[in-house]
C-alpha cells in the first residue's frame, strides 16, 4: 500500500497547524487510501543544521531516522503555517538538510494561517523551493483559513463535509502523482 509521510511544521507552543496534520492522517486512514505517519518537526526538535545530510558528519539517530521516512515514503503533505508571509524555519531547515531524499518526491502542501487568506503567502515560496531542488509538486493545494475556527485540536474538521470534499480532490492528486512517479 502506498505510505505517506505527513511534514506537520510547525514548533510553537500553541500551534494549530498539527491539526490539520491529524486530520489528513485521519482521513487516509478512514478511507483506506494510504498508510500515513505524521514527521512532527517539534517532536524532531533538530537544531539549526550547518551542513546536509551527504556531507554531515556524525548525523544523530533522529537525522537518520527523518531521512529514512522521508526516502521510503511514496509521497508527501507538507503541512505549514504561514508566519509573516513564510514558512516556518523548521521546514526550510530539514528541506536544506536533504536534497538526493527530495529528488521527484511527490509533495503536496496544505497551507494554514489564522486569518482569511489561508497562508497562501509561505505557499508561493515553498512550491519555488521545492521545485528548485527537483521535487513533484502537486498543483492542487489545501490552504485552511482561520485554522482555529476550522479544526478541533485532534484533527477534527468543523464542517467535515465541506472538508472532506476538499481533502478528497488533494488526496486523489497526490496518490495520481505519485502513480505517475512510480511507471
Amino acid at each position: 500500500m502506498t505510505h505517506i509521510a505527513i511534514i506537520s511544521s510547525s514548533v510553537r507552543r500553541e500551534r494549530k497547524s498539527h491539526s490539520v496534520a491529524l486530520y489528513f492522517q485521519n482521513y487516509l486512514k478512514a478511507n483506506n487510501l494510504a498508510t500515513s505517519e505524521i514527521l512532527d518537526l517539534k517532536e524532531y526538535n533538530f537544531p539549526i543544521f550547518e551542513d546536509t545530510i551527504k556531507t554531515l558528519q556524525n548525523p544523530t539517530e533522529k537525522i537518520l531516522d527523518f531521512t529514512n521516512k522521508v526516502k521510503s515514503a511514496n509521497g508527501i503533505i507538507i503541512v505549514t503555517p504561514e508566519y509573516n508571509g513564510g514558512f516556518p524555519a523548521s521546514l526550510k531547515n530539514v528541506i536544506d538538510l536533504l536534497y538526493d531524499e527530495w529528488q521527484g518526491k511527490p509533495i503536496s502542501i496544505s497551507t494554514v494561517s489564522a486569518g482569511v487568506f489561508g497562508g497562501t503567502q509561505a505557499l508561493v515560496s515553498l512550491q519555488f523551493i521545492l521545485w528548485k531542488i527537483g521535487a513533484f509538486t502537486v498543483t492542487n493545494m489545501f490552504p485552511v483559513p482561520n485554522v482555529a475556527k476550522t479544526f478541533d485540536e485532534s484533527g477534527k474538521a468543523i464542517d467535515s463535509i465541506a472538508t472532506d470534499k476538499l481533502a478528497k480532490v488533494f488526496i486523489a492528486e497526490l496518490l495520481d502523482s505519485i502513480k505517475a512517479t512510480q511507471e
